[in-house]
């Protein structure tokens, strides 16, 4: 079977980790931001680095004292990558899948699809990517994950993505795992953890009746004195609603409101900073309704003025109300190391906005995907910044938790005498499971995604001291490997009565006879046809 890998920074191929006599365990690696190289036919764009390839770079490297990947560069080959970090976890020598072949695909996202307006959902590059990994596979079962993320999007399942892998995920022997986010935090742990300014990024509500207002605060803050980059919120709302909006920089005017159908572009404000509203009606992809703003520096040829730090206001007017419930997220916006000791960090909503739920990441939200939080094994919890559900429509997201805190797998392009790394995050467990699949798939090959999360679901085990209720940080549970893949093995074997010794309908008290000496029942066996080629 395969192991699919969709993620950043490169894949360190010719890594310990995946090296077997010699060979790599990585049959197929798609560049899709190489500008230059051999192409594989079908593809637009990028290069495809093939096992050959690999193979040829490995015995010429030795020949003549280079590294085997100054003969197959990437175009992103960053020093800890975090792609070859979830690579080793799910399918490395010392990852769970250790005799799997591995095939991934470095995303890069084109430059006619870095548009404000367009969720990192809506990527085709993503959804190229994996009907290039399923291709690939051909009749083998994969299990694919995806330990990517942003905020944005409606988080229902309702983005091109979501809707095409669920398409996609019809087929036996296909499976994909999606990192639940790192947006789980809500307060700090010490005096110096600044880790909730990523978890404060989702606010909710309700206006009850029509002329009523909702105000949420959401606070800049870059270097605490100004922002340099681009602040980003949607909020999404029922379709039989209508709602109004209007902004207030700190100490300053309200701007607004811009009404259902409405947008402002790039207002410039006193201060030069620009500020656009866009209030949509019907969303194509799930017609719900939606606003948009964005807090944008000014950028000039010799000059940046950045956003100024303090608290913006939201001001949300109810002007038809039949259901009255939002939601809003906050673009993610990583923090910005400027080299000297300080940041600039990322906005957030105030502790009187921000409302501790439904942080999964939208592309966590699908049907039939692997929603995977992350499980804190030392403190026996969920990590405190594991994102948590429910998704906006209500479904139980995420799935399931798994171990992602201080995680030690390869040091991808690292020094080769410090060949591991220790990561912490969603994106550490979501390979985890992914790897559990693939040992599913080696038991039973015909599963299908639907009966892959149904398995993982039912085998989960609570913590001490909790139910099998799903919670909204842990899911359903912790993943249990063993479980998952025995019950894997005997979920399609199906056995037959004889109709002599078959239960009666008396009710649900009725017992079952017992067969006499020598009239067992006799069992048949079957399972489910493998897929044949179409």
């Amino acid at each position: 079977m395969l192991i699919g890998i969709i993620d950043v920074e490169g894949f360190d191929w010719a890594h310990p980790d995946f090296l077997v006599k010699g060979k790599s365990r990585f049959v197929s690696i798609w560049d899709q931001g190489a500008k230059v190289g051999r192409n594989r036919k079908g593809l637009k764009r990028g290069r495809v680095i093939s096992a050959a390839d690999m193979q040829t770079a490995l015995t010429d490297a030795a020949k003549i004292g280079v590294s085997p990947h100054d003969l197959e560069p990437q175009s992103q080959m960053v020093v800890g990558s975090h792609g070859t970090h979830v690579a080793s976890i799910a399918a490395g020598n010392s990852g769970l899948c250790s005799a799997a072949e591995i095939a991934a695909v470095l995303i890069a996202l084109p430059e006619d699809e870095i548009d404000r307006r367009t969720s990192f959902y809506d990527s085709t590059s993503l959804l190229d990517a994996v009907y290039y990994l399923l291709n690939l596979a051909g009749e083998r079962p994969i299990s694919i994950n995806i330990s990517l993320g942003t905020n944005g999007h409606a988080h229902d399942g309702s983005s091109i993505l979501d809707r095409w892998i669920d398409t996609l995920l019809s087929e036996p022997g296909r499976s994909i795992c999606i990192a639940a986010g790192n947006a789980g935090q809500e307060r700090p742990e010490a005096p110096d953890d600044l880790g909730y300014m990523m978890g404060r990024i989702h606010a909710s509500g309700k206006i009850d009746a029509q002329g009523l207002d909702h105000i949420l605060e959401w606070q800049i803050v870059g270097d605490k004195i100004k922002d340099a980059s681009e602040n980003e919120l949607e909020i999404w709302y029922e379709p039989q609603d209508r709602f109004g909006i209007s902004i207030r920089p700190p100490n300053a005017d309200w701007i607004g409101p811009v009404m259902p159908g409405q947008f402002i572009e790039n207002l410039q404000l006193p201060d030069r900073t620009l500020i656009s509203i866009y209030n949509e009606l019907h969303h194509p992809t799930n017609g719900a309704n939606y606003i948009a703003a964005y807090l944008t520096p000014f950028f000039g040829e010799d000059l940046i003025i950045g956003i100024p730090a303090g608290v913006w206001q939201v001001r949300l007017h109810g002007l038809v109300i039949r259901e009255g419930t939002f939601h809003a997220w906050i673009e993610r916006d990583d923090p910005a190391d400027l080299g000297d000791g300080n940041f600039f960090w990322p906005s957030f909503f105030t502790d009187a906005s921000h409302v501790d739920s439904s942080s999964v990441s939208a592309l966590a939200c699908g049907q039939r995907i692997v929603s995977v939080a992350n499980l804190d094994e030392l403190k026996r919890r969920a990590h405190i910044t594991s994102s948590q559900g429910p998704t906006r429509d209500g479904r139980l997201k995420p799935d399931i938790t798994a171990p992602g805190t201080e995680i030690v797998a390869a040091n991808g392009f690292g020094d080769p005498d410090n060949p591991w790394i220790e990561m912490t995050g969603t994106s550490m467990a979501s390979p985890f499971v992914a790897g559990v699949i693939g040992l599913m798939f080696a038991a039973n090959p015909t599963l299908t995604a639907a009966q892959v999360l149904g398995i993982i679901k039912a085998t989960a085990q609570p913590l001490p001291g909790a139910t099998y209720q799903w919670v909204n940080d842990l899911g359903f549970g912790v993943i249990s490997p063993k479980a998952c893949v025995a019950e894997a093995s005997r979920a399609l074997i199906r056995t037959e009565l004889k109709k002599s010794t078959a239960p009666t309908a008396a009710g649900p008290t009725a017992a079952v006879p017992t067969p006499r000496r020598g009239a067992a029942a006799k069992t048949l066996t079957t399972r489910r046809p493998p897929r044949t080629a179409s």
